[in-house]
C-alpha cells in the first residue's frame, strides 16, 4: 500500500506539489499523469526519499519514507526517468551489485540475476559493459535492477521511454503479472494508452495539484460534466485533455 499524507513541496514562493492526500491499495496499478512540469517527478522523488518534502509524508507499506527510510526502501523498487548505470560494469555485474545493496548474495543472487537477464532478453549481452548497450537495453537493465529484490511496491517514472513496441508490450505484460501477485505499482507515464489498459485508478496532476482521481469510468464522467458528452471519444487521452484544459481551471488558477 502507498499512502500520501498532506504531501507538499515548495521552492520559495513556487508550489511544486500541493497537499497530496490519497491511498493506493495493495496490488493495484496506479497511473499518475499530467502535463510536463506538473510535479510528477518531484512527487516521485519525495516518494523514494531523494527529495525532502516541505510538509507531509509518504508511507510505503506502512513505513514513513522520511522516518523509516531503510524499511521503506527495502520493499520498494524504483525506476527513475533517467536511470543511472555504471558504464564500466557488465550487465550481470550491475545486477549483482544492486542485489548486494539489498542484502542478496551467493547462489540466491546468481539465480535471481540470471532469471531477470533472461526475462528481459539480456542474457547474451550480460558479459558486456553497459556502456555498449542501446538506450532500450539500458532501460530494461535498470528495470531488472529495480526488481532484483522482489519489491512489494514498484515506482516507475516514464518506464516506456526508449523501449521499442515489443518492449512496451512485454512491459505491459510484466506489470499485469506483478500486480496479479500483489505488487503495488505507481506508474508515471505520458503513454496514455498503456495507462488506460493497465491502471485500476488514475490521478491527474496539473500545476502541482491533484485535479482528478478515480477509475477511468469515473474520470469520463468528470470530463463529460466539464465539456459535455460530445467533447471526446471516451479515451484516456480525451479525458485528460478535457480535465486539464485551461477552460477547466478555476478562475483564480488554483
Amino acid at each position: 500500500m502507498i499512502r500520501f499524507v498532506g504531501l507538499r513541496k515548495e521552492y520559495g514562493s513556487t508550489v511544486a506539489v500541493a497537499g497530496l492526500d490519497f491511498t493506493i491499495e495493495q496490488g493495484r496499478v496506479f497511473g499518475f499523469i499530467g502535463p510536463n512540469g506538473a510535479g510528477k517527478t518531484t512527487t516521485i522523488r519525495m516518494m523514494v526519499g531523494l527529495l525532502a518534502p516541505t510538509a507531509g509524508s509518504v508511507l510505503l507499506g506502512g513505513n514513513d519514507i522520511g522516518r523509516e527510510p531503510e524499511a521503506a526502501k527495502a520493499i520498494t523498487g524504483y525506476l527513475p526517468d533517467h536511470p543511472f548505470l555504471y558504464d564500466k560494469l557488465t550487465g550481470g555485474e550491475f545486477l549483482r551489485f544492486v542485489g548486494g545493496l539489498y542484502g542478496l548474495g551467493g547462489r540466491e543472487l546468481e539465480r535471481r540475476s540470471a532469471e531477470l537477464l533472461a526475462g528481459f532478453g539480456l542474457t547474451e549481452r550480460a558479459a558486456e559493459l553497459t556502456e555498449t548497450y542501446s538506450h532500450g537495453m539500458k532501460q530494461r537493465l535498470a528495470l531488472a535492477a529495480a526488481l532484483v529484490h522482489r519489491p512489494r511496491i514498484l515506482v516507475l517514472d516514464e518506464p516506456m521511454v526508449g523501449l521499442d513496441p515489443q518492449g512496451v508490450v512485454a512491459l505491459r505484460g510484466l506489470l499485469a503479472e506483478l500486480s496479479a501477485h500483489g505488487v503495488t505499482i505507481f506508474l508515471s507515464t505520458h503513454t496514455l494508452n498503456v495507462a488506460e489498459a493497465l491502471c485500476d485508478r488514475i490521478g491527474i496532476l496539473d500545476r502541482g495539484r491533484l485535479v482528478a482521481l478515480g477509475s477511468l469510468a469515473e474520470l469520463r464522467t468528470r470530463a463529460a460534466a466539464q465539456v459535455g458528452p460530445a467533447g471526446g471519444d471516451g479515451s484516456l487521452e480525451s479525458v485528460f485533455l478535457a480535465i486539464t484544459s485551461p477552460a477547466s481551471a478555476p478562475a483564480d488558477g488554483s
